[in-house]
């Protein structure tokens, strides 16, 4: 994956909480929905009762991010002064990330218009405070419906190839926060009112969810390298196929199967599934990609998941 060398970024839909504390580890006691991408991804629930578009019944403003939990603050001038040019990305994880936020926020916006409201990703280290509740870097990647943030600890992509196996790279780190952004989506289009909290199986609505936010980042991944930024150009210039295999690499080791048998209890339970199995999240997140229609994402339509 390559960003174009002279693109400029734009840092301000990313804040960055690295290092200005944690707040505290308890909030509401709500879980976060996420990814399935942590070690203890299958322990994280999807909190449905804040589904839905408007404000969740939290306050919460539209844009997004409401105010930081005790202890935190943030300051977001040093990542916009490193991360500034397609250059940066390049040479870059935490600068890549920000291009990855604008390329897929960009994309959203051209399918959904004004239906679609930016929303900012977290950088955090060790632990972060959220509208969910506290959350901790074992969560992996994670969006919080009630605060519409996307929350990530960049370690995590070091962990995805150390722990689980992975073979990484800038574009594996580009799907896993597609894939949170999809769940925004489904958060603004209220698809989340279509599942049972605590709902879990091969088939069941969670893992329904899960597989439609794998979905939507395969298809923002057909038009990465179209998809326009301010300047008229796209931000991202190259895609290979490498990358794609790299990323389906990714989609089976993070599936529920996978992660049961080789860093769980060694035994694979479908009805404790909640993320979908690892060939279910490579066929889904393919048909994204060789689609490029999020209308082929609809997972609640059909009965044969794969």
């Amino acid at each position: 994956m390559r960003y174009r060398e002279g693109g400029s970024l734009d840092a301000s839909g990313v804040s960055d909480r690295r290092g200005r504390g944690g707040g505290r580890v308890g909030g509401r006691g709500l879980a976060v929905g996420g990814g399935g991408l942590g070690l203890v991804g299958l322990l994280i629930v999807v909190v449905l009762q804040l589904a839905g578009g408007g404000d969740g019944g939290t306050g919460a403003p539209l844009g997004g991010l409401t105010g930081l939990g005790q202890g935190e603050t943030t300051d977001d001038t040093a990542l916009a002064e490193r991360c500034r040019t397609g250059a940066d990305a390049n040479d870059s994880v935490e600068c890549a990330v920000v291009a990855d936020v604008e390329s897929i926020q960009d994309f959203w916006t051209s399918v959904l218009g004004a239906d679609y409201r930016p929303t900012d990703t977290v950088f955090f280290s060790g632990q972060v405070q959220t509208d969910c509740g506290g959350a901790t870097s074992g969560s992996g990647p994670f969006y919080c419906p009630a605060d519409r943030g996307v929350y990530i600890d960049l370690s995590f992509f070091d962990q995805l190839q150390r722990q689980f196996g992975a073979r990484g790279g800038l574009f594996v780190n580009a799907y896993v926060i597609a894939h949170e952004y999809g769940h925004h989506v489904q958060n603004l289009l209220g698809t989340n009112r279509q599942v049972t909290p605590g709902d879990s199986g091969p088939a069941s609505g969670t893992v329904r969810l899960e597989l439609q936010a794998d979905c939507y980042a395969g298809a923002w991944a057909n038009h990465a390298e179209t998809v326009p930024d301010d300047s008229g150009q796209p931000l991202i210039a190259e895609i290979t196929q490498d990358d794609i295999d790299r990323a389906l690499d990714a989609a089976g080791r993070i599936g529920d199967d996978f992660i049961q048998e080789n860093l769980g209890s060694g035994t694979v339970d479908q009805d404790a599934f909640t993320h979908g199995s690892s060939e279910q999240r490579q066929r889904w997140f393919m048909t994204g990609y060789e689609t490029g229609d999020p209308r082929r994402c609809d997972t609640f339509a059909t009965d044969d998941l794969g």
